[in-house]
């Protein structure tokens, strides 16, 4: 006999959304991490990575709020610029030595689950599936 597939949960809120929780626990990892760099890099790499880093999360809600779909695809392409940046200032950290390479290789491992999510949702939301 055949297991039933659990029920598609709907969709109330951003929160539910696993783009965005994925793109804010990266978010506050970006926190954590970024707190370890020299303190003359406050106002550069800290900050550039950071605003990277919650601007994803922050467009998905954005566009979320809107309450249409259309918008909601903007604001999700915004966010995978922001999540390119966020990939291009972690490479870039990495070649100062901000970062080492165990760490690049674990934000470029994430960076790459959720772009794939991203591009996912935008294809489904695009074809008129997305709960949103």
């Amino acid at each position: 006999m055949e297991e039933a597939k659990p029920e598609r949960e709907k969709i109330h809120d951003y929160r539910d959304l696993n783009v965005w929780k994925d793109s804010m626990d990266i978010a506050v990892d970006i926190y954590t991490i970024t707190r370890t760099f020299p303190r003359d890099e406050m106002f550069g790499m800290t900050s550039q990575m950071r605003r990277a880093a919650t601007s994803i999360p922050a467009n998905i809600a954005e566009g979320f709020g809107r309450a249409q779909r259309k918008v909601f695809v903007q604001f999700l392409r915004v966010a995978q610029g922001s999540l390119k940046e966020l990939e291009t200032h972690t490479l870039l950290a990495a070649r100062v030595g901000l970062l080492n390479e165990g760490q690049t290789r674990g934000l470029e491992a994430r960076y790459e689950k959720l772009g794939k999510m991203l591009v996912s949702f935008i294809r489904s939301l695009e074809r008129g599936r997305g709960d949103a």
